[in-house]
């Protein structure tokens, strides 16, 4: 169902570039366009009942919504401060460690103080789902291992490749006791972004082919997933280029 798309990329991100640089309004009203889109898709993807508007409303201006649950006016405002987070790292060309922690902290103290930026000390049970994620007592080792690959994994694959498989790879780690879908939906965005690329996100029509897809990649095989995300780095640059032209 999906294509890969590195292709058609290549020539997009080549029209996007000669509108380069962007002047800092431009850039900033991008940056908030794009901020409240990543947060109202990431949250929605893992079931928060925030709609785009009502997104919108509570990063814009700190208000809540009647007959929300506060844990979503909450996953709201921590993603937000975890975007503008990730604008700040995607300035160096490397994901380390305490990228990861900090994004997670920053996303999920609100919610849960003690347990932010800290990884899981219990097991992992996905009833009826093929899949063995590590012990407590691996994770330290998974994630240095995870950490130490990047550089080698970014060197051998496409920038888009190299961004899905950051997400899965993390994923299929899950360290944190909560919250580890939206931070590797960050860190994707943060391997684009340090590659030139523009925030994408994953619509919640399309979140049973994005499990799926990720689904595959449980058991090593990525190209589902690398396929599956290139289509919606496609779409992303569509709209950006859309949204560039009418205001340069």
């Amino acid at each position: 169902m999906y294509k890969n798309r590195l292709h058609e990329i290549d020539e997009l991100k080549f029209k996007i570039d000669s509108f380069r640089p962007l002047s800092f309004d431009i850039l900033k009203q991008l940056q908030e366009y794009y901020k409240i889109g990543l947060t109202y898709t990431s949250n929605a993807l893992e079931g928060n009942t925030l709609d785009l508007a009502e997104t919108k409303v509570v990063i814009e201006d700190g208000l809540t919504i009647n007959g929300k649950p506060m844990k979503d006016h909450l996953e709201t405002l921590g993603h937000a401060d975890a975007f503008n987070e990730l604008l700040e790292f995607a300035k160096s060309d490397s994901i380390t460690e305490e990228n990861i922690k900090c994004l997670h902290k920053l996303f999920y103290s609100k919610i849960d103080s003690k347990n932010a930026g800290c990884y899981r000390k219990n097991a992992v049970i996905v009833t009826g789902a093929d899949i063995n994620f590590p012990l407590p007592e691996e994770l330290n080792c998974k994630m240095h291992d995870f950490i130490a690959g990047l550089p080698n994994m970014k060197e051998k694959f496409h920038a888009v490749e190299f961004a899905a498989m950051v997400h899965a790879l993390f994923v299929n780690i899950h360290p944190f006791i909560d919250g580890n879908g939206r931070v590797a939906r960050l860190l994707m965005n943060l391997a684009l972004l340090q590659a030139g690329y523009n925030i994408t996100v994953i619509p919640p029509v399309v979140r049973a082919d994005y499990i799926r897809a990720l689904q595959y990649s449980n058991h090593k095989n990525f190209t589902p997933f690398i396929n599956f995300i290139s289509e919606m780095v496609f779409e992303a640059q569509k709209e950006y280029l859309r949204i560039i032209e009418k205001i340069v």
